[in-house]
């Protein structure tokens, strides 16, 4: 145990500091959330043995690498996991402050993990990207809501941002003010289009060179921008002893309710954590399930007895699950689709900016591909089967 134990509530503009030293606790002023006086602070009032702790919030990793070094030890704790603090009836920025040092001492506050600065960067980035996906969604809703306004038929293409579409849409009878709607429309999917291709080259950059996202995209229906920030939230897969550890640090294990001689009862999802990688695993389920194979039969037999979105959400954990074992393990996923994972692959290569590979006039090879990817379907169709077979058996002998 230290001497002293450092509780600092950080805010943006200024931080709170409450000193806990032999059982006390006294207040011990504000310092500007800026790194030239967090520096000159810890200068000043830190002691080599003392031990602080900081809510985890924006900003909080920064003020830890400046307080760090002098130090014995940082921990960025989760207050949303503090009921001391967010049950508190007292509710300051000095009483909480004090909170936090006594908790301290107590040996009461377990640390959250501090992503290193590529980790960190990855995040902001593929956040960024999200957000300017949705930017775009929204845009190209507005160019559909007049379309619906103005009761024009459907788009004779599928997608009508192209430039066919784009014709299409250009020599339709509107309103003055309709088209100058969908013109601003269509100017910013042109804006999102080009933000979001540059960020995109950069996690594809981090994607070609990584061997955890190389490995994650084996399987079926994960993609690069799954991949990239499935890890840019997880990190080193080591910090998780166990799949379940895992599943809850992503918010897809279910909530459970027990009281007295009553069963358990699971309710919904306890969402903790990032939303982002939650949305993301279960567009891949989504995707995955359209793949013969053990995801597409879970995902089939669940939906049977549940419903399709608590069965999509439960094959979103099952590859969570998968995802655990392959990164620990350091194997790829044995039942994906070999030409496919090679496409994916190669789609994220040449994004990166590796060089386009020039060929013949691939009929023999497009034949080749094709009988070869006739077998896999087969193959994983009859693992399929066998999982189908293997979930009835276990099922007939656990009702005998």
């Amino acid at each position: 145990m230290s001497s002293r134990c450092i509780g600092m509530d950080v805010h943006r503009d200024e931080c709170e500091i409450a000193i806990w030293e032999r059982g006390v606790v006294r207040r011990a002023g504000r310092v500007a959330s800026r790194p030239e006086a967090l520096e000159r602070f810890a200068a000043r009032m830190l002691q080599p043995t003392d031990e602080v702790v900081l809510e985890a919030t924006t900003g909080a990793g920064r003020v830890a690498a400046v307080i760090g070094p002098h130090v014995a030890k940082v921990i960025v704790a989760n207050t949303h996991r503090l009921a001391a603090i967010s049950q508190s009836k007292k509710k300051t920025d000095r009483e909480d402050a004090k909170i936090l040092a006594q908790l301290l001492a107590a040996g009461m506050i377990d640390g959250a993990w501090l992503p290193e600065e590529e980790t960190r960067a990855l995040r902001r980035r593929v956040t960024r990207r999200h957000g300017l996906v949705v930017g775009r969604t929204r845009a190209k809703n507005k160019v559909n809501a007049v379309l619906g306004r103005n009761l024009h038929q459907r788009p004779p293409m599928s997608d009508v941002f192209t430039d066919r579409g784009r014709r299409w849409l250009g020599a339709l009878d509107l309103p003055d003010d309709e088209v100058e709607t969908m013109s601003a429309a269509l100017r910013q999917i042109d804006f999102f289009n080009v933000e979001i291709e540059t960020i995109e080259r950069e996690l594809a950059r981090f994607g070609a060179d990584s061997a955890e996202v190389r490995r994650l995209m084996t399987v079926p229906g994960v993609a690069m921008v799954t991949a990239v920030t499935f890890l840019a939230q997880v990190g080193e897969i080591a910090r998780f002893a166990s799949p379940r550890h895992l599943v809850g640090y992503l918010g897809l294990d279910p909530r459970v309710r027990q009281s007295g001689e009553r069963d358990a009862r699971m309710g919904r999802i306890s969402k903790e954590g990032s939303g982002l990688v939650r949305h993301v695993m279960v567009e891949a389920a989504t995707a995955a399930i359209k793949t013969p194979g053990p995801l597409r039969a879970f995902y089939q037999r669940l939906r049977a007895k549940k419903g399709h979105q608590i069965a999509i959400v439960a094959t979103a954990r099952k590859m969570v699950t998968i995802f655990w074992h392959l990164l620990s393990r350091g194997e790829d996923y044995r039942h994906g689709l070999e030409l496919p994972t090679k496409k994916k692959l190669r789609k994220m290569e040449l994004k990166a900016g590796a060089e386009a590979r020039r060929g013949g006039d691939g009929k023999s090879r497009g034949s080749t591909r094709e009988q070869r990817r006739t077998l896999e379907i087969a193959e994983l169709e009859q693992v399929e089967a066998d999982y189908r077979a293997m979930v009835a058996r276990r099922t007939r002998a656990d009702r005998g």
